[in-house]
């Protein structure tokens, strides 16, 4: 897929907002052609690497937002812990959050049908309190997640091609 970004975006966005200003500029260019969500169509369309920029930025979200709990209830524990995306990211060489997603891929294998299934805004809460094992890994993702944004925007710098195509 031919996305295309401006040089200037790309260098103003480092400037600016720095490894994560970089990172959005390109996940933005990428979200708009995907349509803003990861699809059945979306992963057709885009290359591992582009797929795995979009993963990295749903992860930040709902991790960010709600823990691994909130980004399994909302569909993409699949995504995330049935697809390669932790050993691409191992491949990026950011190993720390491909063994932080390894060590979440169990938990999701063990409780992913409860925290899929359709529930109130209560019974959403109460998940946090009847799940701890997930607070551990929540707290060390928003504990590194700079040093991940740090890590993918250095892949993504080096191997802008793969991403966007700069003009």
């Amino acid at each position: 897929m031919d996305i295309q970004l401006s040089d200037h975006t790309l260098r103003h966005a480092a400037q600016t907002g720095g490894a994560a200003g970089f990172l959005q500029a390109v996940t933005s260019a990428l979200q708009a052609e995907a349509g803003e969500e990861i699809t059945a169509e979306t992963l057709q369309r885009f290359t591992t690497e582009q797929l795995t920029l979009l993963a990295f930025a749903v992860l930040r979200r709902e991790v960010g937002e709600g823990g691994f709990i909130q980004l399994i209830h909302n569909g993409y524990g699949a995504f995330f812990f049935r697809n390669p995306v932790a050993r691409v990211f191992r491949d990026w060489d950011v190993r720390p959050l491909y063994k932080l997603l390894q060590g979440v891929r169990p938990l999701y294998g063990r409780y992913h049908e409860e925290l899929t299934r359709d529930m109130d805004d209560d019974e959403f809460m109460a998940l946090y309190e009847s799940h701890p094992a997930f607070d551990a890994y929540d707290d060390a993702f928003i504990d590194e997640e700079d040093a991940y944004v740090e890590a993918v925007a250095a892949y993504v710098d080096a191997h802008i091609d793969d991403f966007v195509r700069v003009v």
